[in-house]
């Protein structure tokens, strides 16, 4: 017998009927020997429902009031859920947040989950009951016992914390499509149903907008050694799995809060080759790339910076051994790129520095949290460390150093996030388990797994910033302090000599939403902190490609970039990580290059799918 968490989500049990057949299959799965906790939504568009009805009486409403409010829907499902079980026979109970025992931060709109009390749950379970919990809810650790809710997709987040909580066999996200899919179906409808993909994977993509599993869920899962499997409420085909590693022993307090960063990682065996002055215009990339791949060098992060005028700087790292090649490469294709510059700008030149190091810390959520970022920038600056590149990633944050500062840095971080020399973290080969906790046969996946837009970013780009140990410590602390969280992050590889101080120009995305905050909070600190002009971009779109399989395949990149510039479409940003590229382009140019993308990896499969309305 199994102890099985499932969840619904609101299209799932979006009227009667589809209670009705939830309740069937839930029915279904306790008759086969199993337990069964079930975590639902509200019903198809009540939130949104509630959320139009508050801003009737309020354009801007009370944070603590809207929790109160739209914790009420989910309290609808679970009583017309458990109601439904009773019809068949089938002993059930509803259960709020915080009934079950969900323990959140004081954050209301946003709580993250601290620990949950599984007594009375465990009770319930034990006596033969189907316990239909309320997700997206809890309340706060405080006396006052507030109502708290968790944010968007906090139905997924609550079901996996449930099922760590109480060590379950696995969880079932119940969704409108069958499984997680090589990309959007509304966007291609040839996407490719995936059987299994890993959890960093998977975070990559849901931190990219692939809205079938949120990104704290997934945290939860990898984390805390979580199988999930990922299905149509609509149909009985198997889903999709997400494979989590063998737990590490964490502790179920502070479930979300605790230990962002698992290990602290390095490289020595690292140079770095730039294109300065390269023409900004389609195909540069692929080019360049493109002779990068016949010529068998493997490239590690890929940057190109945002520039004034007509021209922007592509930065690459490669490994020791192959920097010669890799400087050959670079030299040779230059001319061919200066012949198409406009004479008005300098030519393009190949730059390369040797005695470089890349230091990262490994984690989950790291996105996610903005804190994690300027706490690893601020502790190398107060340890002296000037910080070259900047790579992020759901799952990494790498800089590039000097070589001569790597030792210095790894220790400086290993103190700032508790971690010892030598422990184990996520970032290492881990095993994956299946439910069955089967270990799965190594294989070598497809390099790319999945492609994923996102519509929703605003690009803010701070000229002049002084180029010194803390100036990036000092630019994202104070976005952390906000709660805004950056994805991309991209310094110019150009230095300009200002008043006798080296400056770089320096770009990242944020949430569309943040835009004009953040360029407004960051203005008023300008002329203080000593940078210049901020520049806010709303029209840009992210395409991104995600695969663990990417490491070592040096095509990867130059098949990407190659897809766009037969599409026509210039890429505004580059920025890599292990298993992730994504690159900025225009966002009326997005979908377009979505699908280039899929189609030059042949994701595509035979069936096309519907999302059901």
């Amino acid at each position: 017998m199994a102890l099985i968490v499932q969840k619904y989500g609101g299209t799932s049990v979006g009227s009667v009927e589809r209670i009705q057949a939830v309740a069937q299959r839930v029915y279904k799965t306790v008759k086969a020997g199993n337990s069964i906790v079930v975590v639902v939504s509200a019903m198809g568009k009540t939130t949104d429902g509630l959320v139009k009805l508050a801003t009737e009486i309020s354009p801007n409403p009370n944070r603590r009031e809207m929790d109160m409010l739209l914790s009420t829907g989910e309290q609808v499902t679970i009583a017309l859920l458990s109601m439904a079980l009773q019809e068949l026979g089938q002993p059930a109970i509803s259960m709020t947040g915080a009934q079950v025992g969900i323990v959140t931060e004081a954050e209301y709109s946003r709580a993250r989950i601290l620990h949950i009390e599984t007594t009375r749950l465990t009770r319930h379970i034990n006596a033969g009951k189907v316990v239909v919990v309320a997700g997206f809810q809890g309340t706060s650790s405080a006396g006052e016992m507030e109502i708290t809710t968790l944010g968007r997709g906090g139905s997924d987040t609550s079901a996996v914390a449930i099922a760590a909580a109480l060590r379950a066999d696995f969880c079932e996200i119940y969704t409108d499509v069958p499984g997680i899919l090589t990309t959007d179906p509304r966007l291609v409808a040839e996407a490719q149903l995936m059987d299994a993909i890993t959890c960093d994977e998977m975070l990559e993509l849901a931190s990219l907008g692939a809205k079938v599993l949120h990104p704290r869920a997934v945290e939860i899962a990898r984390n805390y050694g979580v199988p999930l499997v990922v299905r149509s409420s609509w149909t009985d085909q198997p889903g999709t799995w997400v494979t989590s590693a063998k737990p590490q022993g964490r502790s179920l307090i502070n479930l979300e809060i605790a230990r962002p960063v698992d290990h602290v990682e390095f490289d020595t065996d690292q140079a770095k080759v730039a294109l300065l002055r390269v023409p900004d215009k389609p195909g540069v990339a692929a080019r360049l790339f493109g002779e990068i791949s016949r010529q068998k060098v493997d490239v590690d992060l890929i940057i190109q910076s945002v520039h004034e005028g007509n021209s922007n700087d592509i930065a690459f790292t490669v490994t020791t051994p192959i920097l010669k090649r890799a400087e050959a490469v670079a030299t040779a294709i230059a001319p061919a790129l200066r012949s198409q510059s406009n004479p008005k700008f300098d030519e393009a030149e190949v730059m390369v520095e040797h005695n470089i190091a890349k230091v990262s810390i490994a984690g989950a959520g790291m996105i996610g949290r903005p804190g994690v970022a300027a706490k690893m920038f601020a502790t190398l600056a107060e340890a002296g460390v000037n910080i070259q590149m900047i790579s992020t990633s759901e799952v990494k944050v790498s800089c590039v150093v000097d070589a001569a500062e790597c030792d210095r840095a790894v220790l400086a971080l290993r103190t700032a996030f508790e971690i010892e020399a030598g422990e184990q973290g996520a970032g290492s080969r881990r095993e994956f388990l299946t439910p069955n906790s089967s270990l799965l046969t190594p294989h070598s996946p497809p390099p790319v797994r999945g492609v994923a837009l996102d519509l929703n970013q605003a690009r803010l780009a701070i000229r002049q910033l002084p180029d010194r140990p803390g100036m990036a410590a000092k630019l994202f602390g104070l976005l952390a302090q906000h709660n805004i969280s950056v994805d991309m992050i991209i310094q110019s590889q150009r230095c300009r000599v200002i008043d006798g101080v080296p400056r770089r120009d320096i770009a990242f995305t944020v949430s569309r939403i943040d835009g004009e905050s953040a360029k407004k909070m960051l203005t008023q600190v300008a002329a203080e902190l000593g940078w210049g002009e901020v520049v806010l971009d709303s029209a840009i779109a992210k395409v991104s490609i995600v695969g663990a399989g990417m490491v070592g395949q040096p095509g990867i990149a130059a098949k990407m970039f190659e897809a766009l510039a037969q599409q026509q479409i210039n890429i505004q940003m580059i920025a890599t990580s292990e298993i992730k590229i994504s690159c900025v382009v225009a966002q009326e140019q997005g979908v377009k290059a979505l699908q280039a993308i899929h189609a030059a990896f042949e994701l595509a499969g035979s069936e096309k799918f519907v999302v059901p309305a």
